[in-house]
């Protein structure tokens, strides 16, 4: 499964210079460029459990709107910008101690997943609003690679070795679709407050929630582009960037199979029951962004209620670099 979707991923710089980019007068394409990387580690908060690490990588590229999966991505309303891209996501989960070698009942399994997401933008800076659509696809599993990457880290860092990684999430497909809307609550020039909307419908998480985002310091308007950052070579001023980012979801669950295991399989080692996976999870987040001419720079904390019964709460920090070219 592994070998499938490096396969599909080195075939698809041929198939986007194969595709011609589609014309489309209502909703004009975006010339923006960027490649964002973002890491995270519950290690920032001296902790190893339960959401133990991820990593994304997305590029956002005109040539994007070239593949074909752009039908199924809505473009939202007419006149909108559009911003097409792809996104990939490993992130890894582990119970609340690692260091035994035996299934334990009642915690979180060990899981690990990696998926592509093909995602759509509309842009509208005058309403100040967005959407977004996404189709991802991928798998969950030991073919992504968990146990071999956490057990690397540790050797490296000289942590405990993950003894566990045996009782994983067996392999099995992912495909989901998920809506995002953000809307601009209320602006001055060095604050921000914004709301937004999400659902999901997929085979790794299937959720509905809702939240809000503030921003305060000296920044661009957020929906002036996708990017904090502007390319060293555009003709638009650029100034510093320094402010910082609030952020405060609720999320209502309906399926998680990073505890439940794959909705089309029974071949998991050990999962959580439905009735112990809990249906409102709160998330919360904080940090700080800065940014000059292409490039930015991001770190950011995480707060999670917990996921299931007799779960604890979780911290865990990311940081991230942006690149407009």
């Amino acid at each position: 499964m592994r070998l499938l979707f490096l396969l599909f991923l080195s075939l698809l710089p041929r198939l986007l210079s194969a595709a011609p980019t589609p014309a489309d007068t209502l909703h004009p394409l975006s010339p923006a460029r960027l490649l964002r990387y973002t890491y995270a580690n519950d290690l920032f908060f001296r902790t190893d459990y339960y959401f133990t690490q991820g990593m994304t990588l997305t590029l956002v590229h005109p040539m994007l709107a070239r593949l074909p999966v752009r039908h199924l991505l809505t473009a939202g309303p007419r006149g909108s910008t559009q911003q097409h891209g792809l996104t990939l996501r490993y992130d890894g989960f582990t119970p609340l101690r690692i260091q035994d070698a035996f299934i334990r009942v009642g915690d979180r399994p060990y899981a690990a997943y990696l998926y592509a997401s093909f995602f759509r933008i509309s842009n509208q800076p005058a309403r100040r609003q967005r959407l977004t659509t996404a189709l991802e696809i991928g798998f969950i599993g030991p073919a992504a690679g968990g146990k071999e990457l956490q057990t690397a880290i540790h050797r490296v860092t000289g942590n405990a070795e993950p003894r566990g990684w045996d009782y994983q999430i067996s392999n099995a497909l992912i495909i989901g679709y998920r809506v995002a809307f953000e809307k601009q609550l209320a602006a001055s020039r060095h604050i921000e407050l914004l709301g937004n909307a999400e659902a999901s419908l997929g085979t790794l998480y299937t959720y509905a929630g809702t939240g809000l985002r503030l921003r305060v310091g000296k920044f661009r308007p957020y929906f002036a582009n996708l990017s904090v950052a502007c390319p060293s070579h555009s003709a638009e001023p650029q100034p510093w960037q320094l402010y910082g980012e609030a952020a405060l979801k609720g999320h209502l669950v309906g399926y998680d199979a990073t505890l439940q295991g794959s909705p089309f399989t029974n071949r998991d080692p050990y999962t959580l029951p439905a009735d112990a996976v809990r249906r409102a999870v709160l998330r919360s987040s904080g940090g700080m962004v800065l940014a000059h001419s292409g490039l930015s720079f991001a770190a950011t904390a995480t707060w999670v209620s917990p996921e299931f019964a007799g779960g604890r709460s979780h911290r865990w920090g990311q940081l991230g670099v942006t690149v407009a070219f």
